[in-house]
Order: C-alpha cells, then sequence, then structure tokens
C-alpha cells in the first residue's frame, strides 16, 4: 500500500515538474483512489504538506496547491539566498565524489533541454539546488531546499517568470565549474547572482500596496467622447440633425446602432 510519505513526495515532485498549478485541487477521495489506499494515508500526505507550506486547507472548499502572495514570493527568495549562501561560504573544499555527481546532474538538465519533456526540464532545473546541498552533506538543508524549491517553482507559474531555462542550466555549469576549480568564493558569488536572476524575472509588482489591485479596478472608466455638434444647430447643439436625404436611409437595429456608437476601446479595457 502507498504511504503518506509516498504520496507527499509525488506532489511535491509534480509541483516541481510544473504540473500542479498554483490553486489546483487536491481530492482526498480522488487522491485515494489513484494511489489505491485510505483517505486517512491521503489526508496524512496533504497534512505534512500543509505544514511543509506547499498545501492549505479550507473547511469548506478542501486542500488545495498554495497560491502564493507578492510577499510569500520576496520572503521564499529571501529565504533561498540565505540558506543556499550559507551553505557554500562555510564550505572549505569540495570532494571529487561530489563534483562528480554534481557533474551527472548537470548532464541530465542537458539532455532535458535538447528533449521536448518540459516537466522534467523544470524538475532537474530545480532540483539542482536540492542535489548541491546533498552532495556537500547536509541531508537537512536538501530536504528544506526541495520544499523551498518547489515554492518558487509554483511562484514562477503564478507571476509568469520570463527565466530563460537554458541560463539556468549555463548558472549551474558555472557554479559547478568554479565549485571544482576550489574557488568557492566565486561559486557564492554566482549563486547568489543566479538566485537574483531568477528573482528579477518574476512579474512582481515593484510596490506591495495591498490596495492596488482594488484601486486599479475600481477607477473610473474612461467616458466615450460626446458627439460633435452641427455648426449653425444652437437649438440641440449635442444632438446633430440629420439631413432629409438620411432620414431616408433605414435605420439599423438598436444593438448594431449601440455598437457603432460606442467607444470600443472602453470595453476592450473592461475585459482586459
Amino acid at each position: 500500500m502507498t504511504t503518506a510519505t509516498e504520496i507527499s513526495n509525488r506532489i511535491i515532485e509534480a509541483v516541481m515538474a510544473q504540473k500542479l498549478a498554483p490553486g489546483s485541487r487536491l481530492g482526498e477521495q480522488q487522491l485515494a483512489m489513484l494511489f489505491d489506499c485510505s483517505r486517512t494515508i491521503v489526508r496524512e500526505a496533504l497534512t505534512r504538506l500543509a505544514t511543509r507550506g506547499i498545501v492549505t486547507v479550507s473547511a469548506r472548499r478542501g486542500w488545495y496547491v498554495i497560491e502564493p502572495s507578492e510577499d510569500e514570493a520576496r520572503e521564499a527568495f529571501e529565504a533561498r539566498r540565505v540558506i543556499e549562501l550559507g551553505l557554500l561560504h562555510q564550505l572549505k573544499v569540495v570532494d571529487k565524489a561530489a563534483v562528480r555527481q554534481l557533474k551527472s546532474h548537470l548532464q541530465r538538465e542537458k539532455a532535458a533541454l535538447a528533449g521536448t519533456d518540459v516537466g522534467m526540464r523544470s524538475f532537474l532545473l530545480g532540483d539542482f539546488h536540492v542535489c548541491l546541498a546533498e552532495c556537500l552533506g547536509n541531508s537537512l538543508l536538501a530536504d528544506t531546499l526541495r520544499d523551498f524549491t518547489a515554492r518558487t517553482t509554483l511562484i514562477a507559474m503564478l507571476y509568469q517568470s520570463s527565466h530563460d531555462a537554458a541560463q539556468s542550466c549555463d548558472d549551474h555549469v558555472r557554479i559547478v565549474e568554479a565549485l571544482e576549480a576550489g574557488d568557492i568564493a566565486r561559486a557564492e558569488a554566482l549563486m547568489a547572482e543566479h538566485i537574483g536572476t531568477v528573482q528579477s524575472a518574476l512579474r512582481l509588482q515593484a510596490s506591495s500596496d495591498p490596495l492596488a489591485g482594488l484601486r486599479d479596478a475600481l477607477a473610473p472608466v474612461r467616458k466615450s467622447p460626446p458627439a460633435t455638434a452641427v455648426a449653425g444647430d444652437t437649438a440641440k447643439p449635442s444632438r446633430p440633425r440629420r439631413s432629409r436625404a438620411a432620414s431616408k436611409i433605414s435605420t439599423p437595429p438598436a444593438s448594431d446602432k449601440d455598437a457603432a456608437s460606442a467607444d470600443t476601446s472602453t470595453y476592450l479595457g473592461a475585459l482586459l
């Protein structure tokens, strides 16, 4: 029978592969059927993920993958920066076995970039940071980074990251090269640059104004410009006088007439 740990690991992997989007519903009954286990085991797995900050639960709506706010996005990247730079900063030497393992991971990344499996590519690019912690001998930080990497993957999906996957792989290659050369300070600097580049590619608002969204939504809608009055018509300047010839032209249906006279940009603005 599938265990709670196996279920939670599968969900984390799906998030890192961008197969589970922010806000995805995780029904207990559906998961129990999928993994051929009881709802109790599913609930245990989801509870663990909630503690790790990957899913959330609502009494009425059930379990969902988190949708991080902009402030939470900034905090997640800051946490990764502290952990990963700290991990490298205290490093004295990297053994050859660790370098070989990292290079093996890089080969898998490059193969995924050349292939068509976007999910595998996304997973491997995120898992590099977990692999690095494991290779440097810190399994506790590796587990922590796995959760933070999953969160930043959700953030990238939610805020439409424009970061290039090939650039991420190139960054990883340079970091490993620095580690292999024994230049720990350079590896740390490259990691700081890499995390900063990934974060800057997110479409986050510069301001953290909590009312920004509501303020934009409730801004006055631009009105259509008033009709131009016909020269010499002083009795009704706001309604141009129609000529006798024009009056003989059949009037289009009300819907067509309204559509023709309305400023279409007003409606497009409302839709967008």
